[in-house]
């Protein structure tokens, strides 16, 4: 189960635009004694896999950055969001792996234009770590009303994370 959490995370983040969540929320509820656990092999997944798609963005990007960019969206949405990435890198790079939005064309804005892989890394290890560990913490303190609460209340929360994050983007840069 672990294993496989893992492989579907990595997946979520590099080829299937689908959030991981429709299945972690669910496994979290069953599995409470492996909340923890989940979480981070989540988290695990999910990192190794925009590793990935950055390395294809740094390496790969003149070969089939372009097929890519086709499948997860278009040349446009690639030029904007490689615009933000030179422009706001970090915070661009956390805001997008916080919220549930696909984060392949990032992991390959941020390859394609050579942004530090270090910050790339310490913004995704945030920003899914917030992610999948506050799901675990929502899932302990709501137990099976989690999965009905995560619904009802995901755009306002995501509107509010978006919110301190562009707070805090603003006080530090």
């Amino acid at each position: 189960m672990l294993r496989s959490i893992t492989i579907a995370s990595f997946f979520e983040s590099t080829i299937v635009p689908i959030p991981l969540e429709a299945v972690l929320i669910p496994l979290m509820q069953a599995r409470r004694e492996k909340l923890w656990l989940l979480a981070l092999m989540s988290t695990l997944g999910c990192i190794a896999g925009a590793l990935f798609g950055y390395a294809i963005g740094y390496f790969l990007f003149d070969a089939i950055g372009h097929d890519l960019i086709a499948w997860f969206g278009s040349e446009q949405q690639f030029e904007t969001v490689t615009n933000k990435m030179e422009a706001q890198g970090f915070w661009f790079v956390l805001t997008l792996g916080i919220v549930p939005v696909p984060f392949q064309i990032a992991m390959l804005a941020a390859g394609a234009t050579k942004y530090s892989v270090w910050l790339f890394l310490l913004a995704t290890v945030i920003a899914r770590s917030l992610r999948y560990f506050g799901l675990a913490v929502v899932v302990k303190i709501f137990g099976n009303k989690a999965e009905h609460l995560i619904r009802r209340y995901k755009t306002k929360a995501m509107l509010g994370i978006t919110a301190v994050v562009a707070g805090l983007w603003l006080v530090f840069s």
